[in-house]
């Protein structure tokens, strides 16, 4: 933190006085062990579409790239060397991917969806922390993925 506002204050300029560009979109890419299975999982459960595909040398699908057609949401699933161990959100680099949902309601939705799927998950958690709600699952890479509800400001 101390570098970036040295790095601003030393161009003269603040954040108030830049205005950051627009972000027009999100795509989240998750390293997988199998392309072609998270690919089919995912699709199957957020109702994505495949945008694209592309194969190594070898001939073997190395990254699939699925678009959520309402959102917008783009999910590029990468395939590489064989690491070492399944994923673990202990360790530095990604913790969880959250989905939002726009109501309370849809977390009983999303809760008989993944049971229709046979997907383990929490159930929903009302945590006496925050006034949030959500449910957490884990991938095939055993990656932890959770809907999630803000609850409105009072």
């Amino acid at each position: 933190m101390r570098l970036l506002r040295a790095c601003l204050l030393d161009r003269g300029r603040t954040r108030e006085s830049w205005r950051v560009p627009d972000i027009t979109g999100q795509v989240v890419i998750l390293t997988v062990s199998s392309v072609i299975r998270s690919a089919s999982w995912y699709a199957c459960l957020l109702g994505m579409e495949e945008r694209g595909r592309y194969a190594g040398p070898d001939g073997q699908v190395r990254q699939v790239s699925l678009v959520e057609p309402r959102t917008g949401l783009e999910l590029c699933l990468v395939s590489h060397a064989p690491g070492t161990g399944s994923f673990d959100e202990f360790r530095a680099g990604l913790d969880h991917l959250e989905f939002l949902v726009a109501g309370r309601g849809d977390l009983d939705s999303w809760g008989a969806r993944l049971d229709e799927l046979g997907i383990a998950h929490s159930g929903v958690k009302e945590p006496p922390y925050t006034p949030n709600a959500m449910i957490t699952f884990r991938d095939p890479d055993n990656i932890q993925l959770e809907f999630f509800w803000r609850a409105p400001e009072p």
